[in-house]
């Protein structure tokens, strides 16, 4: 079946070993796997504050200077995904060349020009898809926009009667919705670069699969910035002539 597919059986068990990483990371981060809170569902809630934040307030220019921040961010990387799709077809057309360098590294194994293309292709889908991400989430956040501008100015208790509740509810859900899309493209861009070790070897696809894994669950689930999200300041301890500051050392 490798032959087929001008894919040795190693590179078919690397390859779904890279899937299978993939999908079981997109799930924990979902919380959908483990218990422990990731970043991603702790900033969910924080984007759920927002919007009920933001309902409080009759001046709008700070939320929507931010999702025109989201927006542009978003625009960058589906800019840069197109890029970055256009350099794999270059890679293409210097198929003989990339080989032969290939095969000459220390733990390069000897791959045919077919293998080297399937490979490519690949790469070009998984750019493709989190292009399509990005372009979706640029599209959701401007949805997300619209809902912003749709929720009822503020005016005492009348602010949470339940039309306003559920439009708050909707450009919460919305900007959640965004956000999902925005990481899973980010997610796409991330196992690109660990899927470049499959250029190498299958053995060394494997390990920057792992090296990449590693990198992202820490991230996740160990990070300064999941901290920073659901932690709490520390108690002012007041000592002789000073007070202990709340904010974290810069230094």
């Amino acid at each position: 079946m490798g032959d087929s597919f001008h894919l040795s059986t190693a590179d078919l068990v690397a390859l779904a070993f890279f899937v299978l990483v993939w999908v079981l990371h997109t799930l924990a981060s979902d919380g959908k796997l483990v218990r422990r809170m990731s970043l991603t569902t702790a900033m969910n809630v924080q984007r759920q504050a927002w919007m009920r934040n933001m309902a409080e307030r009759e001046v709008r220019i700070v939320d929507t200077a931010i999702m025109a921040g989201l927006q542009q961010g978003t625009a960058f990387f589906a800019s840069s995904s197109l890029i970055a799709i256009g350099g794999c077809f270059a890679l293409l057309g210097a198929s003989d060349q990339v080989v032969s360098v290939l095969s000459d590294l220390p733990l390069g194994a000897t791959s045919s020009r077919s293998a080297f293309q399937m490979k490519v292709f690949g790469l070009v889908l998984i750019l493709a898809y989190s292009f399509f991400k990005f372009g979706w989430a640029y599209r959701l956040f401007n949805y997300c926009s619209i809902l912003i501008g749709a929720v009822p100015i503020p005016h005492g208790e009348a602010s949470r009667n339940p039309v306003s509740e559920t439009a708050v509810w909707r450009a919460a859900r919305m900007n959640m919705l965004a956000g999902k899309h925005f990481n899973s493209g980010m997610r796409g861009v991330f196992f690109s670069i660990g899927y470049l070790g499959w250029f190498v070897d299958p053995k060394v696809f494997v390990l920057s699969t792992l090296l990449l894994l590693a990198v992202l669950v820490r991230r996740q689930f160990f990070s300064a910035a999941r901290q920073a999200v659901i932690g709490q300041p520390p108690e002012p301890t007041p000592g002789p002539g000073k007070s202990r500051s709340m904010w974290p050392d810069s230094r």
